[in-house]
């Protein structure tokens, strides 16, 4: 057997290092401070900027079996979590590499299969000693002393009757370090809904009696709840405007130039001000350093927070945000607006001139909206032969038969605006244009849900399944304007948005000028929602800055130390007992070496360290103080607290002076460690078949399998 094991090993695995070298790739997509990456088409030689490990595979040649498995892993991941992706990419990399020094070292697959296995369950229960729940986190980050001095400072008052007033303020912020500007608004009845909407943004931080308003005079240089920066107001009669990657009105209020200091208020069902305030930042301690996706969020959330208070409905819910992105404005115009804002083609905007403060008609279809188009489990008759003469010119009047059929039929029962999940025919889109019926495709099943809700409208599959109870109404469509009241013009496409009272839908308009960016903007955005939709999910976090990862080494270390345990307690085979020691660890040891291969790369990333080999160093000190402490997770919660877990493992936060930790998701990171050892143990044990053969590699396996535990 010993002899067969060393055949094993003297031959290569090629599938082992076709992960590691795909792996590699991504080592810089690690951490908070990754280095981004420029993918080219060479078909178009148009470059887009990566940021992800999913965009990185989906560029890669993958036509190996050992690369195709990896890119399934990677999207099962991404499909389920939104995040987790560079570490599984860079685990499965690391302990690939590790996989292959054990062969080396003549240790027997199965050993590797079965320690390697049974020490990841190991440190997945290990670990839960360092999950907090997400009430405790709000609670620590609203006591803590990295609290912004928003509560601290002087207020303005937002009355009752006040918050009716169709005067609202626009709160722009041109830069963050920059003195900030309030300019009275007259009138927004071109928007009052993104007047309902950010009056909404205050009102959760309104309504708790004692905490402040977001207005500071000049001089305060306090932070903002909503946007984590210092939004402040110089003076009242200024009309200069400045703008922000995002923009908010904080209520419709009477705002004097002889109101100085007011106390808020609102009335209301009292809520905790820790939940408020903490569950905005606890999406910033998630976003990990990503400034712009972390604002959006906050608005989002302080939003859907005054909902839940309402409706009692979701405290976060992410069927209800969509992101619209426009290219051409810069990223400061990002913003969050109530509503569905799309891109529709300038015909189609000529159409919206003639809706403009009128209610709609609405249809909503599940499906596509064209005529070869049939439903999922559609069985066309059997045994039917249709014979032409003129195909061609049947076919042509019978298209015309239909769109003369589906316009008819939109227009007798008044439908002004359509909404299609799938795509549209182009001939039908140019008539209804021509008949002031909008239509747009491509719309996601939520937003057909949320439309559905507050309109009555019940979607159909086809036009000829429509009576009058399916038709919703009160639906409104205009423009979309920017930050500055302006209506935009990309050229071929133009912003719109489609608004009804009451609905909970929100949009998150992505900006910027630079096309190759826009990809990366959408991604980093969503990636920031789903970590806070999944803490929601598992109602507790993990301590981040690198506090799981040491805490698992210092586990390993306790089981390499740790005596052999034998299922039995004699050995069938003298030669195990002698070396089933010596595989332990060897094999945990490997294991190992992929977490601290982890933390390393991070804090190069990070630039907090010189080099790889400080990196190791400051990692081995924490172990050792961990371990000689005696308490391995009671040092590491200590290290947490301080913020010094790892030189610079705490992420950006700490260069922002604000104090506070990074956090990581639960599930989703157990569920990164799992795919990326399950991945390479099954490359590991797959080239073992190919090159013993299944018949020998099973023998090996079911020898080694039952002849020892460590745990």
């Amino acid at each position: 057997l010993p002899m067969a094991f060393r055949d094993v090993n003297a031959r290569r695995h090629i599938g082992l290092q076709q992960l590691s070298s795909l792996a590699f790739a991504g080592r810089t997509l690690l951490g908070p401070m990754k280095s981004r990456k420029f993918i080219v088409d060479e078909s178009t030689n148009q470059s887009t900027l990566i940021g992800s490990a999913v965009r990185l595979i989906e560029s890669l040649d993958l036509t190996s079996a050992a690369g195709q498995l990896l890119n399934e892993t990677i999207q099962a991941q991404n499909k389920e979590f939104k995040t987790g992706m560079s570490t599984l990419l860079f685990l499965t990399g690391a302990w690939s590499d590790a996989v292959l020094e054990c062969l080396q070292q003549n240790v027997p697959v199965s050993a590797i299969v079965s320690v390697m296995s049974e020490a990841l369950n190991s440190c997945c229960e290990r670990v839960q000693c360092l999950q907090i729940s997400i009430h405790d986190v709000n609670r620590e980050l609203c006591s803590s002393s990295a609290r912004p001095n928003a509560f601290k400072s002087k207020t303005c008052e937002i009355g009752c009757e006040s918050l009716l007033n169709p005067q609202i303020f626009l709160y722009f912020q041109k830069d963050i370090s920059a003195p900030k500007e309030v300019i009275p608004v007259n009138s927004c009845s071109h928007q009052e809904d993104d007047c309902n909407f950010n009056k909404c943004l205050v009102s959760p931080l309104t309504s708790f009696g004692s905490i402040p308003s977001l207005v500071k005079p000049v001089g305060d240089k306090s932070t903002s709840v909503i946007s984590g920066s210092g939004v402040t107001a110089s003076s009242c009669n200024k009309q200069k405007l400045t703008h922000s990657r995002y923009f908010s009105t904080l209520g419709k209020s009477h705002f004097s130039s002889q109101q100085g200091n007011f106390q808020g208020y609102f009335s209301g069902q009292s809520a905790d001000p820790c939940e408020c305030y903490g569950v905005g930042h606890l999406a910033m301690a998630l976003s990990h350093g990503n400034q712009t996706s972390m604002k959006l969020l906050q608005s989002i959330v302080v939003y859907q927070q005054k909902r839940a208070e309402c409706s009692g409905s979701s405290q976060f819910n992410i069927a209800e945000i969509v992101t619209c992105c426009l290219l051409g404005l810069p990223e400061s115009y990002s913003c969050v607006s109530p509503g569905f804002v799309t891109l529709v083609s300038p015909e189609q905007a000529t159409v919206i001139k003639h809706f403009e403060d009128k209610p709609l008609r609405i249809l909503l279809m599940d499906g596509d909206l064209t005529e070869q188009y049939r439903h999922l489990g559609f069985n066309r008759p059997c045994n039917v032969r249709t014979i032409l003469e003129h195909p061609s010119l049947w076919e042509g009047r019978a298209g015309d038969l239909w769109l003369s059929s589906m316009l008819d039929i939109l227009i007798s029962f008044e439908v002004n605006l359509v909404l299609v999940k799938g795509s549209v025919c182009e001939n039908l889109m140019e008539r209804c244009i021509a008949n002031n019926i909008l239509v747009i495709g491509s719309v996601t099943r939520d937003v057909l849900c949320a439309f559905g809700e507050v309109t009555s409208a019940q979607p159909v599959t086809y036009l000829t399944q429509l009576n009058a109870s399916c038709v919703g109404s009160g639906a409104q469509v205009e423009l979309w304007k920017a930050c500055d009241g302006r209506a935009m013009d990309l050229g071929e496409l133009v912003p719109v948005r489609i608004k009804v009272q009451g609905i909970p839908l929100l949009t998150a308009v992505l900006t910027t000028t630079v096309a190759s960016k826009m990809q990366l903007i959408e991604d980093e955005f969503w990636t920031s929602v789903y970590r806070l939709h999944h803490a929601f999910n598992d109602k507790k976090v993990f301590l981040g800055g690198g506090a799981v990862e040491l805490l698992c080494l210092s586990h390993i270390q306790m089981l390499a130390e740790q005596p052999l345990q034998p299922a039995n307690r004699e050995f069938h085979n003298p030669w195990l007992a002698a070396s089933a020691t010596e595989y332990k660890s060897v094999v945990l040891q490997a294991l190992a070496s992929g977490w601290k291969q982890y933390l390393s790369v991070i804090m190069c990333n990070t630039a907090k360290v010189a080099s790889a080999l400080e990196a190791c160093t400051s990692v081995d000190h924490h172990l050792k103080n961990a371990a000689d402490c005696g308490s391995p997770s009671a040092y590491i919660l200590k290290e947490f607290q301080r913020g010094d877990v790892l030189r610079g493992g705490s992420g950006p936060f700490a260069d922002h002076g604000e104090g506070l930790k990074a956090y990581d998701n639960v599930t989703a990171k157990t569920e990164a460690w799992r795919r990326a050892l399950d991945l390479v143990l099954l490359v590991l044990q797959t080239d073992a078949e190919i090159i013993t053969g299944p018949k020998r590699n099973q023998l090996s396996n079911s020898y080694m399998s039952s002849e020892f535990m460590f745990l």
